[in-house]
């Protein structure tokens, strides 16, 4: 998180990585650790088929930034061109995709998005953790060993959303 939070004077990054790996809460995570405000945007709501409407929305957005700056807007996988760049003062954009390689590469060009970080999938320690912190408030069984299940073959290539599914599930079941 510290990467991230050094790297903000850059203006914009880019989190890539497979669906579900935690890029949104990274973003929101810096947004509260730098303690300024967090605008979620999803891609398809920039998107629309009229002429020019796509940009008015793009616009729109960063105008309502600009005015509760500082923050960081997080475009969650987003496709689109990023312009006025030197009228961001005290916006900072952080964006998403399961999919860099088919961006603009005009969005990805240093004082856009030219830092790039790729979110893995968690490894046995973050799935414990994270599995510390879905069933934080909730009542286990004393026999139930989460370092044991984050190391289990079944959770190998589960992503945060695949674990927050799991614990989830359990509860529903155990009530």
């Amino acid at each position: 998180m510290h990467i991230l939070l050094n790297s903000i004077s850059i203006k914009g990054f880019l989190l890539y990585g497979p669906p579900g790996c935690g890029k949104t809460l990274i973003a929101q995570a810096v947004a509260n650790e730098a303690g300024v405000n967090f605008i979620h945007i999803k891609g398809p709501e920039l998107l629309n088929k009229y002429d020019g409407e796509s940009e008015l929305a793009l616009r729109t957005i960063f105008s309502r930034a600009r005015t509760c700056s500082p923050c960081i807007l997080f475009f969650d996988e987003l496709l689109t061109e990023l312009d006025g760049n030197d009228q961001r003062e005290g916006v900072y954009v952080i964006a998403a995709t399961n999919r860099p390689k088919v961006m603009d590469k005009a969005i990805l060009r240093p004082g856009r998005l030219g830092t790039h970080m790729y979110v893995p999938l968690p490894n046995q320690e973050q799935r414990e953790m994270i599995l510390k912190a879905l069933s934080r408030n909730k009542p286990l069984d004393v026999d139930v060993d989460l370092g044991a299940i984050a190391r289990s073959e079944a959770c190998a290539n589960l992503n945060g959303s695949d674990l927050k599914r799991m614990v989830r599930f359990s509860f529903f079941y155990e009530c």
